[in-house]
């Protein structure tokens, strides 16, 4: 049996809220290492959006959501039927 990684979330993840919509931000790396950061959003529908390219601090993930949010709005994460990738 192999072991679960245990992970490390930076203390950017967390809630976040716009225009009423609330999402999950999850920025993370295997515990105990100097890896790059992924990051993901949850929707309140439970639908996972995660970023291909992993970022190398965790402000630069989320620094990219945030300019996805500014750019094209927290609704943008709710509109996708596929599953998206950033």
């Amino acid at each position: 049996m192999t072991k679960k990684q245990k992970l490390e979330h930076s203390e950017l993840a967390g809630e976040f809220t716009d225009e009423g919509i609330t999402v999950l931000v999850d920025i993370f790396r295997t515990a105990g290492s100097n890896e790059d950061w992924t990051m993901e959003v949850v929707t309140q529908s439970e639908d996972l959006i995660r970023w291909d390219e992993p970022f190398a601090t965790d402000r630069e993930a989320f620094d990219e959501f945030l300019a996805v949010v500014a750019r094209d709005g927290i609704q943008s994460f709710l509109e996708d039927e596929e599953p998206s990738v950033h």
